[in-house]
């Protein structure tokens, strides 16, 4: 793994981020492993839309690039990880704080690595729920990611070129 690429330098990096700092996003957690990750968006008067309730852009803002980031830290170098399709299911306004916790099993880490061992393509997705103080989810986000061993990584003799997708639920 990268040397820069480590949980506490992720975290800091996205906290100062602009488009999470000026949101009200803050990475609240990192596991050592990348597999569990939690984010809280304040309520602040910068982020309210006009029925003075959470911004549904800063909600969806809020799970942007974490599963990505996540796979990177767990995958490493020999991988690449991409966003590839998102859609959010806005269930009730978001009227206090929220908060999302994201994780990677280990039984959706060994899919997508027997999936992609012969170089072949795979489309994990993820579904995360932003939750309002209360625990009321207000908000459900399906993620679809890109997931493919760089050529370098890859044996030429086994690619097939297959494209496969799977659902990894996160635990919560």
């Amino acid at each position: 793994m990268n040397q820069f690429y480590k949980p506490r330098i992720v975290k800091f990096a996205l906290n100062i981020w602009p488009p999470f700092w000026g949101a009200g996003i803050r990475i609240l957690h990192i596991s050592e492993d990348f597999r569990h990750v939690e984010i809280c968006l304040k309520l602040r008067w910068w982020n309210k839309n006009a029925n003075r309730t959470q911004y549904g852009g800063s909600i969806f803002s809020l799970t942007d690039p974490v599963y990505a980031l996540m796979l990177m830290g767990i995958l490493g170098k020999e991988y690449f990880v991409w966003d590839k399709q998102a859609e959010v299911n806005f269930l009730k306004p978001g009227q206090t704080d929220l908060k999302a916790v994201f994780t990677i099993s280990d039984q959706c880490i060994e899919d997508i690595k027997r999936s992609t061992a012969r170089g072949d393509k795979y489309f994990p997705e993820f579904i995360v729920n932003v939750s309002d103080s209360q625990g009321d989810v207000v908000a459900q986000v399906k993620r679809v990611l890109y997931v493919r061993k760089k050529p370098q990584y890859r044996n030429a003799a086994l690619e097939e070129g297959e494209n496969r997708s799977g659902e990894c639920v996160s635990e919560q």
